[in-house]
């Protein structure tokens, strides 16, 4: 495996209940794992949406293997803030070498 592939600092996080500065539970977004990821844009569309115009992205972002990932979380690239919703999880079952995630972001 090629380890200069994995050249972006990603953060995958979930949705659930979290603690505020104040000490209240909230519902937010936690860190599940900080890791290195290799980002790709697939595609990009634009549509009107509520008398609004927005544009889509895809994504593919491939991780080392791992398990606990699924639709509904979310992943932020570190370097940027830039925000993707995970919409399906691809491991690789035969090899258990890597995941992808088919993310996309709304902007």
């Amino acid at each position: 495996m090629n380890s200069q592939k994995y050249n972006r600092r990603i953060r995958i996080e979930q949705n659930g209940e979290v603690q505020d500065a104040s000490g209240a539970w909230v519902t937010g977004w936690s860190t599940l794992a900080e890791l290195w990821a290799d980002v790709r844009h697939t595609s990009g569309a634009e549509a009107i949406r509520g008398d609004a115009i927005t544009s889509t992205a895809r994504a593919s972002i491939r991780i080392r293997y791992r398990t606990g990932i699924d639709a509904g979380m979310r992943v932020v690239v570190v370097s940027t803030g830039a925000v993707y919703n995970i919409v399906s999880v691809l491991p690789d079952m035969q090899g258990r070498v890597h995941v992808d995630l088919v993310c996309e972001v709304v902007t």
